[in-house]
């Protein structure tokens, strides 16, 4: 039986994207720091995040492209001391991948920045989820579409340590909140491939929390 005659009838072939799903992991390393990712792409692939589920605000979400040397560098000095405070408070060295990002940060491509337009409700759980999980797909669509085409990123929030800071410098009104920062390159012998996970069974209930199997 081909791939294609094992797909239920009427269904359109998921393989492809399964597979980008699978195999989306951050790139810290292996990108092209000489070919620049032309801001035609940049937006294509802004498009096909846009059309991720929203819930409310409807289509908070703004995005800002840093592709120039100065908001790069204010952007990187950020991130290198925060990554400086996240290592003294793990009382160890990060990892060279983290560290290795942080030292040619601005000599990335592009750097992505996903905000949202307003700012989430500081004493309310449900409000807080509406917030983000209305601003949150959109990245994650963005870092497929960007996979989809060769570019590599990775999903970094480290720079939200100094927030203000970020805001200070890249001209970001104080009604817009940072979320996903996604440094971004064209893939250069990055070789992605599933990472190790749990199997579903064992993170999976059904019915109540403690129950386990699908007759539970």
């Amino acid at each position: 039986m081909t791939d294609e005659e094992s797909d239920p009838p009427g269904s359109s072939p998921t393989h492809p994207v399964d597979e980008i799903l699978r195999t989306t992991r951050s790139v810290r390393r292996r990108i092209d720091l000489d070919r620049p990712v032309e801001p035609r792409v940049i937006s294509e692939c802004i498009e096909i995040a846009s059309q991720a589920p929203t819930g409310i605000p409807a289509e908070a979400w703004r995005f800002l492209v840093l592709n120039q040397v100065d908001p790069k560098r204010a952007l990187a000095g950020l991130y290198r001391r925060a990554l400086a405070t996240l290592a003294e408070t793990l009382g160890r060295p990060v990892k060279p991948s983290q560290q290795h990002l942080a030292d040619h940060l601005e000599e990335m491509p592009a750097l992505i920045l996903v905000c949202a337009q307003g700012r989430p409700a500081p004493d309310s759980v449900p409000l807080q989820v509406s917030f983000y999980g209305s601003v949150l797909p959109a990245a994650w669509s963005l870092m497929l579409a960007l996979r989809a085409r060769g570019i590599g990123a990775t999903w970094t929030t480290l720079h939200l340590l100094h927030e203000r800071e970020a805001a200070e410098a890249l001209g970001i009104p104080e009604d817009v909140t940072q979320t996903v920062l996604l440094p971004i390159g064209y893939c250069r012998d990055a070789v992605l491939r599933p990472a190790e996970r749990r199997p579903a069974a064992e993170i999976t209930y059904w019915n109540r929390w403690e129950g386990k199997g699908e007759d539970s």
